[in-house]
């Protein structure tokens, strides 16, 4: 396992493609909001301690988050935390994996003609007969999907714009690659393509104002530090190289795009894991990134956000023709991020 490293300067980091063309800008040396550093405009800050937490998703229609934590789901709100799916058909799953979420958005799907119900969660199912499981609204649990045996499947997302055929999409990894599966609203498993690079983690469909990357799936490589843009027959292009520090449980793992209506009220929400012994051991919490914060680093609906896995190092990309990569973020130095960043229209209290 590579060990972090401190970011001792500025950094040159590839932060635009255009016409196969490659742009450099400089990055920023990092910050950390558990050293005091406030050289970035944005931190990080725990809302609430949650034991094992490792993923996010939502909101629901309801406005509450969905958390996958110790092998169970909790919805969190306004009202603070509750468990949910916890009757004899509800959801459990091994706490030791990762089961990342993702909310039926109520799009339909394609062909299919049929759609994902909207609220209903999909949780991957990482084990010896790997799957995906659906939680309806009322909590009841059943296999959804089940995926081809020996793989192991690490992002999930909803296709919001069509490009997709409003599927839900999973990457797998296998075989020292990347597979993508498109998967319709029958739990119909189609493969769009078993040689996509390396990438894993909160993987998330680019809406239309990301420029030539519109409706492209987008994924960060953790080894490698480059987030990728994926496109429905399965060929895959550069969107830019992180240029913060990368290798296993240290780049770029979680991403998300800020919706409309961005606002001092609202904020950004971000699972800390604990991993014991990991050079960046997590907090066991939920992260914080208020709306004020993102607004004063000029963050602007439609923006992709993307944090690394060791310290939640975080950065801005804004795509047209060429993509601009600013440095606005960090979570404290032990955070160990996972899953999807997700945006609610509210700030959560904390506990």
């Amino acid at each position: 396992m590579t060990k972090p490293s401190r970011i001792v300067a500025a950094i040159t980091a590839v932060v635009a493609v255009s016409a196969g063309a490659l742009v450099a800008a400089t990055v920023s040396p990092a910050g950390s909001a558990a050293t005091g550093d406030t050289a970035l405009p944005a931190h990080w800050l725990p809302l609430q301690h949650i034991p094992a937490v490792v993923d996010l998703a939502g909101p629901r229609q309801d406005e509450r988050l969905v958390l996958a934590m110790r092998g169970r789901l909790s919805l969190l709100g306004s009202s603070g935390l509750v468990g949910f799916a916890r009757g004899k058909d509800g959801y459990a799953t091994d706490r030791g994996t990762e089961p990342y979420l993702a909310v039926a958005p109520g799009t339909p799907a394609g062909g299919s003609r049929c759609a994902f119900p909207t609220g209903d969660i999909y949780a991957l199912d990482p084990g010896r007969a790997p799957a995906v499981i659906r939680i309806d609204i009322g909590g009841h649990a059943s296999r959804f999907a089940s995926l081809p045996r020996g793989s192991f499947p690490n992002g999930i997302a909803f296709d919001t714009t069509g490009g997709f055929d409003h599927r839900l999409l999973v990457s797998v990894a296998a075989d020292r690659s990347t597979s993508i599966l498109s998967i319709d609203c029958r739990g119909s498993v189609r493969t769009l393509t078993r040689r996509a690079p390396r990438v894993e983690g909160g993987i998330v469909v680019a809406p239309p104002s990301f420029g030539t990357y519109a409706g492209d799936l987008i994924a960060p490589d953790e080894i490698g530090g480059s987030i990728y843009a994926i496109g429905p027959s399965g060929s895959a292009r550069i969107v830019a190289s992180s240029g913060l520090p990368h290798g296993g449980d240290i780049g770029v793992e979680s991403e998300g795009f800020v919706p409309a209506g961005i606002s001092r009220r609202s904020a950004a929400y971000l699972a800390d894991r604990s991993v014991p012994g990991n050079p960046h051991p997590g907090t066991n919490n939920v992260l914080e990134l208020t709306g004020a914060d993102l607004l004063r680093a000029g963050v602007k609906p439609g923006d992709l956000i993307v944090a690394t896995e060791g310290g939640a190092e975080t950065l801005a990309v804004e795509c047209q023709q060429t993509c601009l990569v600013r440095h606005i973020a960090a979570g404290p130095t032990a955070t160990h991020a996972e899953g999807h960043i997700v945006f609610a229209p509210i700030s959560f209290p904390a506990n």
